[in-house]
C-alpha cells in the first residue's frame, strides 16, 4: 500500500524569530486534497552531561507552553550553518558553564512528526569540567545535578515531563551500564 502524500501547494502562514508555519494542500494516496499545517523548525541538540561520579547535570527553567518551571538537560536551537555537535557543546557551556572532554552523539529523533520538521540531536558529555554559565538575555536558569537513578524515579513520579529530558534520561542510564 501506497502511504506516501505529495505536496501540491505550500504557503507561509507564520513567520517567527524561532518557527515558521506553513499550509501545505497535500495529495493523498487514494488521490484525494487534503490540508497540512506544518510547524518548521531549524532544529536543535540536547546534552546529557555525565559527571564521573554518576550524577547528571541539568538546568530548572520556567517554560511559558507549559506554565511551570521544568527541570531539563541543557539543549538549544541551531543557529544557522552550525553543526549539532558544536551546537550541544556551546549550549552546554553556555547553559551551566561546563565544558566537555568528550561529546558523543547517541541518537536524533523527530520531536512531533504529526506538526513539526523539528530533529533534536542528543548527545552524551563525559570528561566535564567546570566554569561560569553564561546564559541568553533572556534565560533564568538554575544548575543542578541530580543522580542518574534519582532522575528516574523524578520522571515515574511525574516531576519531569520534557520528552527530550526523559529519553535523555533513559540513555544516561544505559550510558553509564554500557551503550549496546
Amino acid at each position: 500500500m501506497e502511504l506516501e502524500e505529495s505536496t501540491v501547494s505550500s504557503e507561509t502562514i507564520y513567520k517567527g524569530k524561532i518557527i515558521n508555519v506553513e499550509k501545505l494542500i497535500v495529495q493523498l494516496p487514494n488521490g484525494k486534497l487534503t490540508t497540512r499545517e506544518v510547524v518548521r523548525h531549524p532544529g536543535a541538540a540536547m546534552v546529557v552531561p555525565i559527571t564521573d561520579d554518576g550524577y547528571v547535570i541539568m538546568v530548572r527553567q520556567f517554560r511559558k507552553p507549559v506554565e511551570k518551571v521544568c527541570l531539563e538537560m541543557p539543549a538549544g536551537k541551531l543557529d544557522e550553518g552550525e553543526e549539532p555537535a558544536e551546537c550541544a557543546r556551546r549550549e552546554l557551556e553556555e547553559e551551566t558553564g561546563y565544558r566537555a572532554g568528550k561529546i558523543e552523539h547517541i541518537i536524533s529523533i523527530d520531536t512531533s512528526p504529526g506538526f513539526s520538521d523539528e530533529v533534536i540531536h542528543i548527545y552524551v558529555a563525559t570528561g566535564l569540567t567546570g566554569g561560569e554559565s553564561k546564559p541568553d538575555n533572556d534565560e533564568f536558569l538554575e544548575i543542578e545535578k541530580v543522580k542518574i537513578s534519582d532522575l528516574i524515579k523524578l520522571i515515574y513520579q511525574g516531576n519531569i515531563n520534557d520528552a527530550k529530558t526523559i529519553i535523555g534520561a533513559f540513555i544516561a542510564e544505559k550510558y553509564v551500564r554500557g551503550l549496546p
